[in-house]
């Protein structure tokens, strides 16, 4: 996964959020909910949810947790502000 993507499944948990919340104004519940959302599609992306079930998540933990953190951090920052 890369920074582009990260972006991209960023803006992506901020529209579920706007899904999930039927408004597009900013409130702390739907930065919650986008920063969730954010964070698991990144996880789900980069294969950390795989990952973490075998032995072998520890060596590659230090590479797929910050991008899905990454993900989460940018559904957040989208989240506080009205784009449209």
């Amino acid at each position: 996964m890369t920074i582009p993507q990260a972006v991209n499944l960023g803006l992506t948990g901020d529209k579920i959020s706007i899904a999930i919340t039927g408004t597009s104004d900013v409130s702390a519940a739907r930065t919650a909910i986008a920063t969730g959302a954010g964070t698991a599609l990144g996880a789900a992306a980069s294969g950390a949810l795989v990952v973490a079930a075998s032995a072998a998540g520890f060596a590659t933990a230090p590479i797929t947790v910050p991008l899905a953190a990454a993900a989460g951090f940018v559904s957040y920052v989208s989240s506080r502000f009205k784009w449209w």
